[in-house]
């Protein structure tokens, strides 16, 4: 069984990237998924909860503390059980996969990747936030920057939909 590795940061695209390997019938296991399912054993105001963590950092990282062992299992579960139906190769979409230290467990690892002001743009324009709480939220994750020295494979997503679709069938990312 392979196990790829798919991350990049906040509007950087990795969900469009996620939805293409889904598309070609790779089985992908969404760690923002696994974290909602999380916090829905609980009453968790989302969008207020948000507001704090993206903020105030230490707040952020006591949160991350909190639930990882919970998101980390609920990940590996769900690649378990996709592995025992007879999947060889699955896909874990984490933007935290290096900050989770998820990456370990992964090869290939796959970065999105968009410049800093495509990054901007596309965050205010798809969650209709200023620029101010746009930034804190890039901010709070490791840079694209970074996470692409770390990376296998590199997807420059800065482009359009369809220069999108054309790498990824250009690099063969459909792996095999």
């Amino acid at each position: 069984m392979r196990i790829v590795g798919l991350t990049g940061g906040i509007g950087s695209g990795k969900s469009t990237v996620s939805n293409l390997f889904k598309a070609h019938g790779i089985p992908v296991v969404d760690a923002d998924v696994v974290a909602r399912n999380v916090l829905k054993k609980g009453k968790v105001d989302r969008p207020r909860l948000g507001q704090i963590v993206f903020s105030d950092p230490d707040k952020r990282q006591l949160l991350n503390r909190l639930l990882a062992p919970y998101i980390s299992s609920g990940i590996f579960l769900e690649a378990l059980n996709l592995w025992m139906k007879g999947c060889k190769i699955i896909v874990l979409d984490v933007p935290l996969l290096f900050e989770a230290k998820m990456d370990k467990w992964t090869k290939p690892i796959i970065v999105v990747w968009v410049d800093s002001q495509t990054q901007l743009q596309r965050l205010m324009a798809r969650d209709g936030t200023t620029e101010e709480e746009a930034k804190n939220k890039i901010n709070a994750q490791m840079s694209l920057d970074l996470k692409r020295t770390k990376a296998d494979i590199v997807i420059d997503n800065t482009g359009s939909l369809e220069d999108l679709n054309v790498r990824f069938s250009e690099e063969n990312l459909v792996i095999e």
